[in-house]
Formats: C-alpha cells, structure tokens, sequence
C-alpha cells in the first residue's frame, strides 16, 4: 500500500479524519513501531489506520549540528509504514510552533480537532508536547476525557532487551547489520539518488552506482555485501564499499558505491536501494590502484560468499 503523505494538521482532507492512529518518531520503522502501527488497527479494523510522526526529526531541528543519524527519510519511512497498512502518514512539520505547543493543546488541536482520531496507540516511553511535557499516561488520561480510545504497547524485546532505534544505530555503527536487520524485520537500506562519480570503478573493471549517504546515518565504514532494490522493483546482489575513499585523497562527504552483480544499465538520476546484509572488512587505504584492483577482486568474491 503507498500511504497518503500530510504534513499539515489543520488540512487534513475529510475522507481521510476519524483514523486510528499511532504515535511516534518511528525512526526506522522497526519491530516495535510496527507493533504499535498493529495495535492501532487492532483496536479498530473498520477505521483508518494512520501513523503519526515528524518531520524533520524534533533532534533535528533541535541539534541541527549532530552528525546525521537518521535510519529512514520520510519516503522511506511512509513506504515502511505502507507496507505494514497505513493508509495515512501523518509526517507533521517539525517548527518551532509545534516545540512550543504544550502536551494538551497538541491533543486537542492536532489529535482530537486536525486529525479527528478515533484510537490513538503509543509505546510507552512516547513523550509529546513542549519540553516533553506529556507522556503515555498523559495521553490516556486526555483521551479518556474526549472518550477516545487508548493503547499503550509495551516495548518489543529481544534476548538484549527492548528494541529501540538507538540500539540499531549502534548495531550499525559496530558493522553488524545483521542484527540490525533482526530488530527491523528487514535489511537496513539507505536509498537515494545515483550520481556521477569520476568513473574510476568503470577503468578498474567494476562500475559503481555512487550514492551520498546524506541525513543517513554513516554505519561503520568499509565494504559490506548487499542486495540492491533496482527501479523496476528487481533485485540484485553486489559488494558495497562505505567512506571516503583514503586511497584516492579522501572525499568530503562519505559516500557508498555498490558494484552490482552480473547487471548492466544506466542508473544515473534514478532512485536505487543499498542494503546492508554482511559486513566484510574496515574502510582501508591502499598504496595504488593495483593494490586497490586487488582488494576488490577480494572483496567481490567474499560478498558473493557471504550472499549464497
């Protein structure tokens, strides 16, 4: 399903009012939102089922100076949000008038009036309003109040504890992608625009689709075995290179150049997919093109191991 993307509270179409909604940053889209996401369908099935977020992220607007971290863009997110049966999504503008509005004006006038909700369902550490002013006992007490339903989720554990999108930034950093892929239910995928590079994976016999990594979070820097979402909705397999390319001087931006396997075609200006499915060795500078020629033969056939 290809939800509805709003990103304005006061303009939401009447068709698309009297939703159950679930709350919350859902920054990856992982097992726990997604639990949330099926709590509010479950507790009504015959309504609308929406998402609720924002966008940008408030630790964005707040600390615009942190180095990016974010696991999905808005397009991302919603296609995830799509898949698990969101019909809206609900990705509010993020400003300085919506940081300042307090806990119960943001229930009254975003919730109750602007999208007209008929359930609501959070998890239970969400927290809403100026300064966090609210919290899921809040909700529900406010709720209650208007007679609109309530469902507070618990978190979604594995053996280490609860799922949260810190924990999968950091699986990611560390170079395991695997146990990111474990707690989002899918492989983490940094999608994007492909753009020009300098050709030089075309001279050395492996042509690269280069994406900038953006307001991605940069995982831990090095080559990775990879599936690739292509535009016509195939995929395909390919070794993943992540950094900024010491051996040739170093780029400004870090950047991730995936050489896809046994596949031909112009990709320049279309929107591809990378995700990561093994990590195979720490970014490396080498003393020539040579050396780096070898290195990718190396890793081509690893990734090809490690994919099956």
């Amino acid at each position: 399903m290809t939800p509805v993307i709003l990103t304005d509270w006061r303009e939401v179409p009447p068709g698309l009012r009297g939703a159950t909604v679930a709350l919350g940053n859902m920054d990856g889209v992982h097992r726990g939102h997604l639990a949330v996401l099926h709590a509010a369908h479950a507790a009504r099935p015959g309504a609308k089922l929406a998402a609720l977020t924002f966008e940008p992220h408030p630790r964005e607007h707040f600390r615009p100076d942190d180095p990016p971290f974010r696991l999905t863009l808005l397009p991302a997110k919603a296609a995830a949000l799509g898949a698990a049966g969101a019909a809206v999504v609900h990705a509010l503008h993020f400003d300085a008038t919506l940081a300042a509005m307090p806990a119960e004006t943001f229930f009254e006038q975003v919730l109750r009036r602007g999208l007209g909700a008929v359930h609501l369902s959070c998890g239970q550490d969400f927290a809403f309003g100026h300064r966090r002013g609210g919290d899921a006992a809040t909700l529900e007490r406010l709720a209650e109040a208007a007679g609109i339903g309530v469902s507070i989720v618990p978190p979604v554990a594995d053996a280490q504890g609860p799922i949260s999108s810190t924990r999968i930034r950091r699986a990611l950093q560390d170079g395991y992608p695997e146990r990111a892929t474990a707690m989002l239910g899918r492989p983490w995928e940094v999608r994007g625009e492909v753009v020009h590079g300098d050709k030089l994976g075309r001279v050395l016999g492996w042509p690269t689709a280069n994406l900038w990594m953006g307001r991605h979070l940069e995982p831990a820097r090095g080559v990775y075995a990879v599936t690739v979402a292509l535009p016509d909705g195939t995929e395909a397999r390919g070794v993943a290179n992540i950094g900024r390319r010491p051996t040739l001087g170093g780029d400004p931006e870090t950047r991730l150049e995936t050489y896809i396997f046994d596949w031909s075609g112009d990709l320049y200006g279309r929107e591809i997919g990378v995700r990561l499915v093994k990590y195979l060795r720490p970014d490396a500078k080498f003393s020539g093109l040579e050396e780096l020629k070898a290195a990718i033969a190396q890793d081509v056939e690893d990734a090809r191991r490690a994919l099956g």
